[in-house]
């Protein structure tokens, strides 16, 4: 059942208009197939039910897109946001893609095996999860690609021997846009449980009676009384509270991730308004399509 996944996720990151419109063409000649009107009904109820769908997540993503402001990395608010800029490799990092080797950002591929029909069966499928970076000159965010619709125009096909190959790339270097859920890890929003903490730096401490006893033990009787375990107690709590001032004190990491509500969330090497008229494009193209099957049911049922 892996290559069921493997179709499903492909299809997530490839938004599939075009996969939508071949499956309308296909009812439609089910139509002409059949020529009764039971059988045009059917296709056509096909061709509009499978419409809406494309048309409705064609407009969400272009209201999304077109009404979500681009925010500077250096100020962006927390939540849903949306960045432009240019991709980066993290230090030390270098990602190479599965089949040609290239350096790049994130990578996708298909493999695929001529059959004996001279058909191509599906082989293997993958995509990279390394995480990377996009800079607006503000500042940089990193990009956690799980979950994320990712649309470039770096796709390369080629054929070795029985085999066909399909790669695409995020390159660094490149125009990045992203949608998706802005988290800030550290720094003044650093999320810290000074109890916990606390607990288990005694606990740590506790491990070596020797050190505690040479700290604490002021009367030297070989055990913590009360007041020796109170004195170790306040000193811990005033080593969590320098640790926690210390993270809030410096830099948080900004990251984009999977947005938890399930709103879009999309990674492109092209701008937000190539992306926006793209998106308005195909919603209206699909909203005709649609117009016209329940015109011609409707004019069916009047017939």
């Amino acid at each position: 059942m892996g290559w069921i996944a493997e179709a499903i996720a492909e299809a997530r990151h490839a938004f599939a208009n075009g996969l939508t419109t071949g499956f309308n063409l296909l009812f439609l000649l089910l139509g002409f197939e059949l020529g009764s009107d039971t059988g045009w009904f059917v296709a056509l109820s096909l061709v509009g039910a499978t419409s809406f769908i494309a048309w409705i997540a064609n407009h969400r993503r272009y209201r999304l897109v077109a009404d979500t402001p681009t925010a500077r990395i250096i100020s962006a608010p927390q939540g849903y946001a949306e960045f432009a800029g240019r991709g980066m490799s993290l230090p030390g990092a270098q990602l190479i893609s599965h089949l040609s080797g290239l350096p790049c950002l994130w990578y996708r591929y298909r493999v695929e095996r001529r059959s004996n029909k001279n058909n191509w069966e599906f082989v293997s499928s993958g995509a990279s999860h390394d995480t990377f970076a996009l800079a607006d000159g503000s500042g940089q965010i990193l990009i956690d690609p799980d979950g994320a619709e990712i649309r470039t125009g770096r796709k390369r096909e080629w054929v070795e021997q029985d085999y066909r190959k399909t790669e695409w790339m995020l390159r660094a270097d490149e125009p990045l846009y992203a949608i998706g859920e802005h988290v800030t890890l550290g720094g003044a929003n650093a999320e810290l449980d000074a109890k916990q903490d606390l607990s288990d730096l005694l606990a740590q401490w506790k491990q070596d009676k020797a050190m505690l006893l040479s700290r604490f033990d002021m009367n030297k009787d070989g055990e913590l009384d009360a007041h020796e375990w109170e004195a170790a107690v306040l000193l811990a709590k005033q080593h969590v509270a320098a640790e926690h001032h210390e993270i809030r004190m410096n830099d948080g990491v900004h990251l984009l991730r999977q947005p938890r509500d399930g709103r879009l969330f999309l990674v492109a090497n092209e701008p937000p308004d190539k992306l926006a008229t793209r998106y308005r494009l195909w919603s209206w193209l699909h909203l005709v399509i649609m117009s016209g099957a329940l015109g011609r049911l409707i004019w069916l049922g009047v017939d």
